[in-house]
């Protein structure tokens, strides 16, 4: 065998070491990169291969963040094509998803997760002092983060909507679709049942609050319990109609 082969090996060897044994902790920093800081990973332990740690959602002003515990594995085979693939599940849920990782970008595919409404002030600060309450599932389809473009596509579900300023239990069930076009991601908002009828579009694009405009419709007999929460955050039209403007 020549000597450069033996050198070739050698390298080869070096380097698979390395891997074997990098700490969990780098994969924070590839996080923040692709997210723009609005994920991080923290308390990880483990390895690059296989670790655990909690995964934090924060908000533009990385002041506040929900946490969730992950825990990975890696798929050594795809290392051949240069990009990290992991199995990925959160708060130790039985399913798994798929997680890539390149050097260009950051992309989920058929993720289901649940989040606190409050996640909602997490994006919109707006929402933040509502107190808002009910369950949320962000269903994705596939998602791919770059440093400043978002493509795919996802879908946010939140059910048993309420406030901590309104009686009026529950407001409704809501969903919020997501559609990334890499510039953007561009949101569009419907009513699946309820006393509240909400509507509306928006968009986010890395490094800015999200901006979202939309209308709430308020029946009558409900009138008095749901206007002073809704000029909290819109503006009274008149005859049970809000005009939302949400950054």
């Amino acid at each position: 065998m020549s000597f450069w082969r033996l050198l070739g090996l050698g390298l080869a060897a070096y380097l698979l070491a390395l891997l074997a044994t990098a700490p969990a902790t780098l994969l924070d920093a590839r996080l923040e990169q692709a997210s723009a800081g609005g994920l991080r990973l923290a308390q990880a332990r483990g390895s690059l291969w296989s670790g655990t740690g909690q995964i934090e959602i924060r908000d533009a002003n990385r002041r506040s963040a929900i946490a969730k515990h992950i825990a990975w594995q890696v798929r050594p085979a795809y290392l051949l094509r240069g990009e990290l693939l992991y199995e990925v599940s959160l708060d130790h849920a039985a399913k798994r998803f798929p997680v890539a990782i390149s050097p260009a970008q950051i992309q989920i595919e058929d993720a289901d997760i649940n989040l606190p409404a409050a996640a909602l002030g997490l994006g919109i600060p707006k929402l933040a002092a509502l107190g808002l309450t009910g369950d949320m599932l962000l269903h994705i389809p596939r998602l791919a983060f770059a440093r400043g473009a978002v493509r795919g596509n996802a879908t946010l579900q939140w059910h048993g909507a309420g406030s901590a300023f309104t009686r009026v239990s529950p407001l409704g069930d809501y969903e919020l679709r997501l559609e990334g076009d890499g510039a953007a991601l561009q949101a569009s908002l419907r009513t699946l049942q309820g006393p509240l009828q909400l509507d509306g579009h928006g968009a986010w694009t890395a490094g800015r609050n999200p901006e979202f405009q939309g209308n709430a419709r308020v029946p009558p007999q409900q009138m008095q319990q749901l206007a002073p929460l809704l000029r909290m955050i819109a503006v009274d039209r008149g005859e049970g109609r809000f005009a939302l403007q949400l950054r």
